[in-house]
């Protein structure tokens, strides 16, 4: 008996959900939480950049072997998983930015590229960057290093427009939190009024959640003074964790549609 590889492929179970609004509520949320849970450990808890990388690292490893062995699709396992990618996303933009020395637009430099190389990475191994793609355990990898190279930039690119020290521009978090949804507003508009890829899209969506979540998380957790509003990071964390388990429970989740291989690279021009 023969076996259709490709066939086998395209109908493999995506564990991955379907990008509702509900997905996109989540997103932000487990973004802000990485940002208030990874300034806990490193600052709160003072254990440094790479302490809480490394900490944060193994977390992250374990979660994603756990999602690529599972048979299914587990919002629980998912959402972790993604919250895994922001704290460590966190933990690891500030260690460039700050342990490094190269300041927030180096830190925004070296993370864009190795986001760019994933990407490219992957495209060229598998043909495709679409969501609807992962069913495979080498595309699950693609996609968990690419979303975790996602996060920290978005980490990066939320401290650089906010902060006013290591080459930022000082904007503050109100004022960062405002540019980057408005980003979001125009990602949008192009989803609903024009035919741009759907997968660049998705892409841009992803990486511009992340500082406005970053930018939510500094203004709940920073000082008055410094334009915060001065919560504790672990109390900020506790209320946004409790938050997101209700939205996993209560909200539809379902996994993403599997297409086939070829209309999934059609819907990338």
């Amino acid at each position: 008996m023969t076996v259709d590889y490709r066939s086998t492929a395209e109908h493999a179970v995506s564990k991955v959900p379907a990008l509702t609004l509900g997905f996109w509520i989540i997103k932000i949320a487990a973004t802000t939480l990485g940002e208030t849970g990874g300034d806990w450990v490193t600052m709160s808890l003072n254990l440094g950049y790479l302490v809480g990388t490394l900490i944060f690292l193994v977390a992250f490893v374990v979660l994603v072997f756990g999602q690529i062995r599972s048979r299914a699709f587990y919002p629980s396992l998912y959402w972790a998983t993604i919250v895994a990618t922001t704290t460590l996303g966190t933990t690891l933009a500030d260690f460039c930015d700050r342990s490094l020395g190269v300041g927030y637009p180096g830190g925004v430099a070296i993370i864009c590229t190795l986001l760019v190389v994933s990407l490219a990475i992957w495209y060229r191994t598998e043909g495709s960057i679409a969501v609807d793609s992962v069913a495979k355990p080498r595309v699950e990898w693609f996609y968990w290093v690419t979303i975790l190279f996602s996060q920290t930039l978005g980490t990066a690119l939320g401290d650089w427009v906010a902060g006013d020290d290591r080459g930022g521009f000082g904007l503050g978090y109100e004022v960062g939190a405002a540019i980057f949804c408005a980003g979001l507003v125009i990602v949008g508009a192009l989803y609903l009024a024009t035919r741009v890829s759907r997968t660049a899209i998705f892409w841009a969506a992803f990486v511009l959640t992340r500082p406005l979540g970053a930018t939510l998380g500094d203004l709940l957790d920073k000082p008055i003074a410094q334009g915060g509003l001065e919560i504790s990071r672990f109390y900020a964390s506790g209320i946004l964790l409790v938050f997101i388990v209700g939205c996993v429970a209560l909200l539809p989740q379902r996994p993403a549609q599997r297409r086939v291989h070829d209309t999934a690279r059609e819907d990338e021009r």
